[in-house]
């Protein structure tokens, strides 16, 4: 059993990235590159060098809220999920459209990619669905 007066875990941040931006909705993390994916309520997504700190690539996907988006790791290759009810999935490094579907008939909340397998699991309120794409 643990107790409950052992010593709490410290963390020492070594960099700190700040940047302003519109209202963010999701970020993720790609594992090969230093970089971070974030999903705007503007509709746009934007991928930033937190080593350089710089605007890497910026795209407008919609004029709805992008509500999450995730990297797949194995391709070069983004999803998104908007307020539009449609998945996306860009290709980032030319930032063409790989693919486009209405996936929900409600605001889709989250999406996760599988690290192997071709496969992206999206949830509406209470409701996932695994989406092959």
């Amino acid at each position: 059993m643990f107790s409950t007066m052992e010593t709490p875990l410290k963390v020492a941040i070594e960099k700190e990235f700040i940047n302003t931006s519109e209202r963010v909705k999701s970020v993720d993390l790609r594992p090969t590159q230093p970089w971070i994916l974030a999903s705007l309520h503007s509709g746009t997504m934007r991928i930033w060098n937190y080593h350089s700190q710089t605007l890497e690539k910026s795209f407008k996907v919609t004029e709805s809220p992008v509500r999450t988006a995730k990297f797949i790791a194995r391709k070069d290759w983004s999803v998104c999920a908007s307020d539009d009810r449609f998945i996306r999935i860009y290709n980032h490094n030319t930032l063409e459209k790989v693919k486009e579907f209405e996936a929900h008939g409600d605001y889709i909340r989250c999406v996760a990619v599988h690290p192997t397998f071709p496969y992206v699991l999206s949830t509406l309120l209470q409701v996932p669905h695994l989406i092959v794409p």
